[in-house]
């Protein structure tokens, strides 16, 4: 399904779950990820929750036209979502590029928040980041996404996963690469997170129960990074999973879902 954003781009979303369920659960996806990437994770949600999938502009089968958004603006597209399902409030979910959305979301319409997850998140940069950004800028601009995902796959996934992975790499590249065959609204998207901000002082804003959950072997975000939102974010929790990387929900799917439930039942 689709809905249109303020200034009139479509927006692609799905419903699943238990549309009679009270609550509602948002996830949002990683940079180069769509509506697919939570298909191992939402069964263990669906019987409890309605669950609302989407694609930010740029990505999936929402628009990608229109100059580069902020993820201000990304978070008024959630907004519009919700508004369009009548979802006064919503547990959301966000990981990765979607994590910042949810900060974002929380920080601008925390009245639409009911508990917010961030998965394999952080809020500032550092020298280590920003070398690995410049690589992924560099090598879509040269060598198209196929290059850039080449050069992301070592630091999204863990050496675990390389050794026993469960969706093959060749295979999870050719899937990644059809879904991101435009490389400008790639470059649109990662705009977003070149032109952030330090975002630590407006953390301490969000009054929702937060969990930060990471993955031990995140090599493009580090533990301590997760933990500086940790330590912004008023009565937080932090939960790292050991020996796992920065995607979680494609290389530590079922620890992932234990440590959201035990929260969401808090």
């Amino acid at each position: 399904m689709f809905c249109k954003t303020t200034d009139n781009l479509n927006i692609y979303f799905e419903v699943q779950g238990n549309e009679n369920a009270t609550e509602t659960l948002v996830f949002l996806n990683g940079l180069s990820q769509s509506t697919v990437s939570w298909i191992l994770t939402t069964p263990y949600f669906k019987n409890d929750y309605r669950i609302v999938l989407m694609d930010f502009v740029f990505q999936g089968q929402s628009d990608k036209t229109g100059e580069w958004r902020s993820f201000d603006t990304h978070a008024r597209d959630v907004v519009s979502v919700l508004d369009y399902l009548k979802i006064d409030k919503a547990i959301v979910a966000g990981l990765s590029y979607g994590s910042l959305v949810a900060q974002h979301l929380a920080i601008n319409h925390s009245n639409r928040i009911s508990k917010l997850l961030l998965i394999s998140t952080f809020a500032h940069k550092t020298p280590y980041y920003d070398a690995i950004e410049l690589s992924w800028w560099r090598a879509l601009e040269f060598g198209g996404y196929n290059l850039m995902l080449d050069i992301m796959l070592p630091s999204v996934l863990s050496e675990n996963y390389f050794l026993n992975p469960l969706i093959p790499i060749d295979l999870m590249k050719q899937t990644r690469q059809e879904a991101n065959e435009d490389k400008q609204a790639l470059f649109k998207l990662m705009r977003a997170t070149k032109e952030r901000v330090d975002y630590r002082p407006e953390l301490k804003k969000i009054a929702v129960p937060t969990i930060i959950i990471q993955g031990e072997k995140d090599l493009l975000l580090p533990v301590h990074m997760a933990g500086e939102v940790a330590k912004a974010i008023p009565n937080s929790q932090f939960k790292v999973i050991p020996h796992v990387g920065h995607t979680l929900n494609l290389e530590a799917v079922p620890q992932m879902v234990s440590i959201m439930k035990d929260f969401l039942k808090q």
